[in-house]
């Protein structure tokens, strides 16, 4: 099989070192890309966001299946244009997409459908939506409508914050996508991230993660992409898991196909254990970054034939088998992210580090110059590692991350401590 899979960040590596590893593909390629990516595929220079370009070379090239990583290439429906001119496609359609694309379209669902989330309003003036903010109080969440790159939220611990972050947001901040904006009650529990692989109508179960948002250690600093992941989520016990895929994923689906748009693709809970139970923070409609790098780590299955029967609709009969090792992945970012930071610093020692006992290395923002690994973003590298238990995986984790020479690098040192802490009975 000839597969073309879209992207150029950590998720996609991790994706293209699994999908490399079938049987079945003959030829892998990855538009557009990078530094590490082109180990384990054939990197061409496509512009991903000129989906006739990206059509016309699945036609001279006999692509048999697209693998679309990106939540902004599916919010512009590159799957709807590749399904059009007759490609097969792995992720979900504009209208399907929606779910990440817009926290309205998403929050207005789960009312409609008794969805267990957060209580919130919608507005799209700064005015009406400082007047709740000021009768609600804080603590309060402000989010971005539309897609922030994973930092279109703000968690605002006082009404002051709030307040900044309405005008922020439709002063332009996140551009379009803060035109409008959710604001909901702020939520107390512990998150974490379920996955599950979806063919219209059903749900096959993926695995659980966790992230870590905050750019610095114990969990301060601003919002990111995410600095680190693990999985299991220790929190997301299977009556736990149980509950979230029949009082979240199931009547998603089941909203979905009766609007006509079924959503067929990897669906990303983002889940609040409360009190009161799981409730819904927000879905992605597609693999989280960095969660996928420790999600394919453990996946012991061939990846490929599971995404071929969610785009087709056979999921039904289908089962994936796991790897009962822990999975802990670190970020190494650009110092100055997600602020303003530098390109082109040289980064070495990755192969001193990738010898690191169950260390595989993903790149997200890298390029090669001259011969040379330099950071190509702010996120740049996935350090990650498998272990018997996350306190093991973190110890891998870290010793590979203290062989790399990168002084214009920085990564937070304690990812995986909530797990950690269970494991040594301190939880």
């Amino acid at each position: 099989m000839k597969i073309l899979l879209i992207g150029s960040g950590g998720r996609e590596h991790a994706l293209a070192w699994k999908i490399a590893a079938s049987p079945l593909v003959t030829r892998l390629w990855c538009a557009p890309g990078n530094a590490g990516i082109a180990k384990d595929a054939e990197c061409v220079a496509l512009d991903i966001t000129d989906h006739p370009a990206v059509i016309d070379f699945c036609g001279k090239n006999a692509v048999d299946f697209v693998v679309v990583g990106p939540d902004a290439a599916i919010a512009a429906g590159i799957v709807d244009d590749l399904n059009a001119a007759g490609f097969k496609a792995f992720g979900p359609t504009k209208a399907a997409g929606r779910l990440e694309s817009s926290k309205n379209f998403t929050k207005a669902l789960c009312r409609a459908n008794n969805i267990p989330t957060a209580a919130y309003e919608h507005f799209n003036n700064a005015d009406a939506a400082k007047a709740y903010i000021r009768r609600q109080g804080a603590p309060i969440v402000v989010k971005a409508d539309g897609l922030a790159a994973g930092k279109g939220v703000v968690v605002a611990m006082t009404e002051q914050e709030a307040l900044a972050a309405v005008d922020m947001m439709f002063g332009g901040g996140f551009g379009a996508s803060g035109a409008e904006v959710v604001i909901e009650e702020f939520m107390v529990g512990e998150e974490a991230s379920y996955f599950a692989l979806c063919d219209g109508e059903h749900a096959l179960p993926l695995a659980t993660a966790q992230d870590h948002k905050r750019a610095f250690d114990g969990d301060q600093g601003p919002n990111t992409g995410g600095m680190g992941s693990y999985s299991p989520a220790p929190v997301m016990t299977d009556a736990m898991c149980a509950r979230v895929m029949e009082e979240m994923v199931k009547p998603t689906l089941r909203a979905l196909k009766a609007m006509g748009c079924p959503y067929k693709g990897v669906l990303y809970v983002g889940v609040m254990v409360t009190r009161d139970g799981p409730k819904l923070v927000e879905y992605n409609a597609r693999f989280g970054d960095p969660e996928c790098q420790v999600l394919m780590l453990r996946m012991m299955s061939d990846i490929v034939p599971a995404l071929i029967a969610s785009a087709d609709g056979q999921l039904k009969n289908f089962s994936l088998r796991w790897y009962d090792d822990a999975a802990l992945t670190v970020i190494m970012a650009t110092k100055g992210y997600p602020g303003d930071y530098g390109k082109g610093s040289v980064i070495e020692g990755l192969d001193e580090a990738a010898k690191v006992e169950g260390v595989e290395i993903f790149h997200a923002g890298t390029a090669v110059k001259d011969g040379r690994i330099v950071a190509n973003g702010g996120r740049v590298l996935n350090i990650c590692a498998l272990g018997k238990t996350v306190t093991e995986a973190q110890a891998r984790a870290y010793q590979a991350v203290d062989r790399i020479q990168w002084p214009e690098g920085f990564c937070r040192r304690d990812i995986g401590w909530q797990a950690v802490k269970r494991e040594q009975g301190k939880a």
